[in-house]
């Protein structure tokens, strides 16, 4: 029973292989030929508005005048049908007009109104009969010249229209209806917008069904004196080919399924008798080791293989598995409590961490001539970014700020050892210089992970604001100065701590008045990534801080991040996010306002 029903399955598998490779060969075939199609239509297309294009940039801005006065005399042009028989009578009328009124022939400004209308109708046949001409030429089944109107939303006017819709005329003859506005859907019509909103062709078509059939429209942009006019449209026609690709597209199919057919027919047979016996064999044994799981079957399974092709190696794999499942639960139980206890390890070193930085805010209740606020976010479960704040005497504060390179446990240590050097290294009394000087060297001995850190140092005089810096290869500090807003401040840096030994650090000297303050950050900010690879960058940290420049640290970072978090989206976190903020008062802090 097993057998047969295996069979059955085989059979219907491989019934439908054959009729889905069937249909997708021809669904291949019918957009190979579709696409072939596709391209020659965009290729004619784009001649014809070319031809057009250049046809019309020859005679200057005659058709940008003709669309002005259509546009001034709300396309009231009577226009017969049988324009191309009226073309030699309107041409008469204005050249008659122009001999009688005017010594020698005007320029269309020149003109008066008179002049304007014979000549705009004259024009307007005159190029009705060159679109039409082209249109045969390049046998087109529509060409048309529109003109999107300003304020319209998604609307355009049909200057120059292939259609030839009659409506009845003041003396009752039919004559043409012009001018029609017609919305064009830019979910219909995408080409068509981009077309007029870039000023350059897109070198693609758009595909519709309309009453007119089903058509593939290119447009091309007219451009006179370097100002777009509108747009050269012409249509095509795409039914009858496509039922002539469909008909050939059937053809291939009807043959290869019959190849398919035979071919099934002939591999079944084959499978019949080289495998489903070996498979049922194993499928038995099989089952037997899942309902009594007694490893001696592997040695059953290793014998029942028979020849060594693909279905022999499987018994052969399976009869391995059985031998090492058993060690494998062991281990397995190993390594879950291994992994469980490196989980704690590594949430008890999150914490320790997080203990080492500054967390408890107002930091210093007592001070009322700074404010001060700072927050890290890891991207694992440990970082290697930091900050630190202290004071080295009663008028002296010392900020720090860090990024150590590569991520969790290894940087980390590295960060616990830099902290605490660095904060020994200037409550010893030095400057920041000399401190990160002495740190390298001290970070530089048995170095052999090659680890390094980046560094903003600075000491601040909270009497005079008078501050001293070094910025060992660390992102730009921003300052506001009061009333004003953050800007960045690109002093030259030194190199980053620990990447080689003697090295003397750069330092510099600015000072801070009652009010200003300070907003120093890692790169984990402004390399924030969002889905798009798109980075937060310098421009949209200023304008985030910015936005909320008159308040406290304490509001600037929360917001800050939240603007980050909104720019980052579902995309994960790579490197650890840390700001501080410092804003000095002076020693009127508790009276001080913008």
């Amino acid at each position: 029973m097993k057998t047969k029903s295996l069979e059955r399955q085989f059979s219907v598998l491989f019934i439908l292989f054959a009729i889905v490779t069937t249909v997708i060969s021809g669904i291949i075939s019918y957009v190979n030929q579709t696409t072939s199609y596709h391209e020659d239509v965009i290729v004619n297309l784009e001649k014809f508005t070319r031809h057009m294009s250049g046809i019309i940039q020859k005679e200057g801005s005659e058709l940008a005048d003709i669309k002005d006065w259509l546009d001034e005399h709300d396309y009231k042009l009577n226009v017969p049908m049988d324009f191309s028989n009226d073309l030699s009578n309107v041409r008469n009328a204005f050249y008659s007009y122009i001999q009688k009124n005017y010594d020698c022939m005007p320029t269309y400004r020149e003109m008066d109104e008179e002049a304007k209308r014979l000549y705009v109708t004259y024009r307007y046949e005159y190029w009705l009969c060159v679109f039409r001409d082209s249109a045969e030429e390049f046998k087109l089944d529509y060409v048309y010249f529109i003109s999107p109107i300003e304020g319209e939303d998604h609307k355009v006017r049909y200057v120059l229209d292939a259609t030839f819709v009659p409506e009845t005329g003041p003396d009752g003859t039919e004559i043409l209806q012009i001018g029609d506005v017609v919305y064009e859907d830019p979910l219909i019509h995408h080409y068509m917008w981009e077309t007029w909103e870039t000023g350059s062709e897109t070198k693609a078509i758009d595909s519709l069904n309309n009453e007119y059939g089903y058509m593939y429209t290119y447009c091309f942009p007219l451009i006179i004196d370097g100002e777009k006019i509108g747009l050269i449209c012409a249509d095509t026609s795409v039914d009858h080919v496509n039922s002539m690709i469909f008909n050939s597209v059937f053809r291939q199919a009807f043959a290869a399924a019959l190849i398919f057919a035979v071919a099934t027919i002939a591999l079944f047979r084959f499978l019949y008798t080289y495998i489903f016996a070996r498979i049922q064999r194993l499928e038995n044994n099989v089952e037997e080791y899942a309902n009594t799981k007694n490893p001696n079957l592997a040695k059953k399974i290793s014998e029942e293989k028979g020849q060594y092709d693909e279905l022999g190696s499987l018994s052969e794999r399976f009869a391995e598995m059985v031998n090492s499942l058993e060690e494998y639960m062991v281990n397995l139980q190993k390594v879950t409590k291994e992994k469980e206890r490196i989980g704690a390890e590594l949430n008890v070193a999150t914490q320790i961490q997080a203990d080492m930085l500054p967390r408890v805010f107002p930091a210093f209740p007592n001070r009322k001539d700074f404010d001060i606020y700072a927050t890290m976010a890891p991207a694992k479960e440990v970082g290697g970014d930091f900050y630190d704040f202290f004071l080295t005497d009663d008028k002296h504060l010392a900020l720090v700020i860090a990024d150590v390179s590569g991520k969790g446990v290894p940087a980390a240590l590295f960060m616990v050892i830099a902290k605490t050097l660095i904060k020994n290294r200037m409550q010893m009394g030095e400057l920041p210089a000399q401190a990160l000087m002495n740190v390298n060297k001290q970070l530089c001995e048995g170095n052999e992970a090659e680890l390094f850190v980046t560094v903003w140092l600075a000491l601040i005089d909270l009497e005079t604001g008078h501050v001293i810096e070094a910025n060992a290869g660390h992102e730009y500090p921003a300052i506001r100065r009061s009333g004003e807003c953050f800007e960045l401040v690109k002093t030259k840096h030194s190199p980053a701590v620990a990447t080689f030994e003697g090295i003397k650090y750069r330092q510099d000297e600015f000072d801070l008045n009652p009010g200003d303050s300070l907003f120093v950050y890692t790169d984990g900010v402004t390399e924030a990534t969002n889905s798009n690879n798109e980075l937060f960058g310098e421009e949209r940290l200023l304008t985030s801080i910015n936005k909320n420049k008159n308040s406290v640290p304490v509001e600037i970072l929360p917001e800050l991040r939240k603007d980050i978090d909104k720019f980052v989206g579902t995309a994960p976190q790579f490197d650890d996010i840390t700001m501080m903020g410092f804003k000095f008062l002076g020693t009127n802090g508790a009276n001080q306002s913008e």
